[in-house]
């Protein structure tokens, strides 16, 4: 067995099932073991479609050590705790689960809003959204604040893991956002890429960026600084990226804890899945 674990959660849907498929290439790319989790109300009724699961992994990765798990309780929840120390934890983000009657991508939603370690939640109607497998080529990471150092160190091992190129964009954010994300945003007309970064942006991307190009130079880096919104700009970069990773920032909240506009938009509207990181709550 390995020290390394990707988990994912499943509940019998077809849907539950590109999310399985989807951690075990992961597993399989990082040499580590595939922990499936299945939330039921009795565990009496979890047999069927954990070996439907397992067997479903031993038919297309053989040599893939799988551990099944049933669990009783808040699927969010349970999954957020065994994914503590996990290496990746995978969740799926559309239609309706088996996770006790709630919809995926509103467990997908709680849990980036409380992960303590990396989160990748299956987005996009392209291939590895649609549960084909993706053609390797490109890691996009999404830089948003100053604090974006874990991220930034997650896509560039992400790259070098599927050697893949990494393709940087710093968006600007804005403090105020509404609830709804209406295009375009209304205090500021969307406009071109800029090719040169603004004081404001280039220093904290230097700093961010470049103690990781030094541990992996062989990573091509196309670093772009936008004026359009955050959202529209990176979701636009995902039509043709096979993963994103993100930042995800979180405020306290009276409910629990409330995510970024960015982390939350590209939750719904990413062309490919998403990864987030999350950045230690003051």
């Amino acid at each position: 067995m390995s020290a390394q674990r990707v988990v994912v959660g499943v509940d019998g849907s077809p849907l539950s099932f590109l999310a399985l498929d989807a951690a075990a290439e992961e597993a399989q790319l990082r040499n580590a073991d595939l922990e499936v989790i299945y939330c039921v109300a009795d565990l009496d009724g979890a047999g069927p479609v954990l070996r439907a699961a397992a067997s479903r992994i031993a038919e297309h990765h053989p040599d893939l050590a799988v551990i099944t798990t049933a669990a009783v309780g808040d699927p969010a929840e349970v999954l957020v705790g065994r994914g503590h120390d996990a290496a990746l934890t995978v969740v799926g983000s559309r239609g309706l689960g088996g996770f006790l009657g709630l919809m995926v991508h509103s467990v997908s939603h709680r849990m980036a809003g409380r992960t303590n370690g990396p989160l990748l939640v299956l987005r996009g109607t392209g291939p590895r959204g649609s549960g084909e497998r993706h053609e390797r080529g490109r890691v996009l990471l999404g830089l948003d604040g100053d604090d974006d150092a874990d991220a930034a160190l997650f896509a560039f091992e992400e790259a070098a893991l599927r050697h893949a190129r990494l393709g940087i964009l710093h968006a600007r954010t804005y403090r105020h956002a509404p609830a709804e994300f209406p295009d375009p945003y209304p205090t500021m007309p969307a406009r071109e890429t800029i090719p040169h970064h603004t004081p404001a942006t280039a220093a904290p991307q230097g700093e961010i960026v470049g103690p990781r190009r030094l541990t992996h130079p062989s990573r091509e880096v196309g670093p772009k600084s936008v004026r359009s919104t955050p959202w529209r700009a990176l979701i636009a970069a995902t039509a043709e990226a096979e993963l994103v990773v993100i930042a995800a920032r979180r405020r306290r909240h009276p409910g629990g804890f409330q995510l970024s506009s960015l982390t939350r938009v590209l939750l719904h509207q990413a062309h490919c899945p998403v990864v987030i990181v999350p950045v230690p709550v003051g």
